[in-house]
Order: structure tokens, then C-alpha cells, then sequence
């Protein structure tokens, strides 16, 4: 008991010590790294160009001036990339005495050759109404939105989707419901009620009982 009394009592006097090494040593190694992301070749400031550290789910973005600022580890990669331009990256040196660092992030413009695209007219008139009228036109998102709201189509849907538990549970109740309704008689029969034979007449002319 008094072994595991006095182990305790190290352990405690020199646990938050560890602790707090462990503490000093990692914030010791952020870095608060800043600049300005510029042009190679005219020195323009570019916004929107995305910086990145390397292997991390962390970055940050240049605002219209070009300026950025994120917080690093030393020996960190951060990589900077934008649209029309060769990314870059740099690494943030592990020996520095000070907790930022700024840097002055040139971008080299990326050419882009494309394939040449000719354009050639059709032979005759009558050819070119022809092609005209016959050309599918890809449906835009209202069409696309029309046709997936179109009444036949959410009755495919409908009919294909399992009942949620809300459904089921409604469901469940009213047939509880109906059997308490008529419970020690006899259910009446619809065959000859009015009412049932015009729902299914309804039914039968909006093609209910067609196969889908």
C-alpha cells in the first residue's frame, strides 16, 4: 500500500511537468505563416489562389489583394495552386527562431494548348434545316426538374419507395381501428355500395390497375 501510495504521489508531482513540456514543445513548433501570392510575370496580385498544407484536410484561400495568412507546422509542405497557373509549394523551415514566418509566393502562368476546331458549312440549305430540326438538345435543369415532377413518374416512384415508419405506423393503426370498428359483426360488403363502385370507376379510368 505504501509503495503504490508513493508511486501515486511521483506520479503526480511530475506528470503535469511532462505535460506541460509536451505542451511548450508543440506550441513551440506553430508557426503563423502570411504573404502575398503575386504574378511571375507582372507581379499582380491573385486572389482566390488556394493554399494547402501537404497530407492535411487544412488551407485557406488569398483574399482580392492577393494576401493570405494560415497557422503551420514547422516542416510543414504548403502548396499554393490556382486556375491557369503551375502550382507551387514550399516548406516551412524546421530551424527558425520566430513563431512567423512570411513569404512572397510567385505563380508562372501554365499554357494550355488545345486541339484546333474547324468549322464547316453544310453543303446544301435543305440539309442544314434538316440537321437543325433532327439535333437532340440536352434538357436544361428546369426541364429536367419538370419531367421528374411530372404526375406519372412520382407515381412510379411512389410505388417502388418502402413505407417509412410514420406510413407503417398509420397504416397499422387504422386497420387496429377498423377491426375494433367491427368487432362482434360482420363487416359490411362494398359490392354494392354507390360510393366504392364510383372510386373505382375513377380508378379504372386514371389506369390504376395497369402494370407497371
Amino acid at each position: 500500500m505504501k509503495k503504490l501510495l508513493r508511486y501515486l504521489l511521483i506520479l503526480a508531482f511530475f506528470a503535469p511537468i511532462k505535460m506541460f513540456a509536451q505542451f511548450e514543445a508543440v506550441q513551440d513548433s506553430v508557426v503563423q505563416l502570411y504573404g502575398v501570392v503575386m504574378t511571375a510575370d507582372s507581379l499582380r496580385a491573385l486572389p482566390s489562389v488556394s493554399v494547402v498544407v501537404k497530407g492535411t484536410h487544412r488551407g485557406t484561400m488569398t483574399n482580392e489583394q492577393g494576401v493570405f495568412s494560415i497557422v503551420v507546422l514547422k516542416g510543414d509542405e504548403v502548396e499554393f495552386t490556382s486556375v491557369g497557373f503551375k502550382p507551387q509549394a514550399i516548406k516551412i523551415p524546421n530551424r527558425i527562431e520566430s513563431n512567423q514566418y512570411s513569404v512572397i509566393q510567385l505563380l508562372v502562368t501554365d499554357t494550355a494548348f488545345l486541339p484546333a476546331t474547324i468549322l464547316r458549312p453544310r453543303p446544301t440549305r435543305a440539309q442544314f434545316e434538316r440537321d437543325f430540326v433532327n439535333t437532340r438538345i440536352p434538357d436544361d435543369k428546369y426541364e429536367i426538374a419538370r419531367q421528374n415532377t411530372e404526375e406519372a413518374k412520382r407515381r412510379i416512384l411512389a410505388s417502388g419507395m418502402p413505407t417509412d415508419g410514420r406510413e407503417a405506423t398509420n397504416q397499422t393503426l387504422r386497420q387496429v381501428s377498423n377491426r375494433t370498428y367491427y368487432a362482434g359483426q360482420t363487416p359490411p360488403m362494398n359490392i354494392m355500395n354507390p360510393f366504392a363502385w364510383n372510386e373505382f370507376i375513377k380508378a379504372w379510368k386514371r389506369g390504376d390497375f395497369k402494370k407497371k
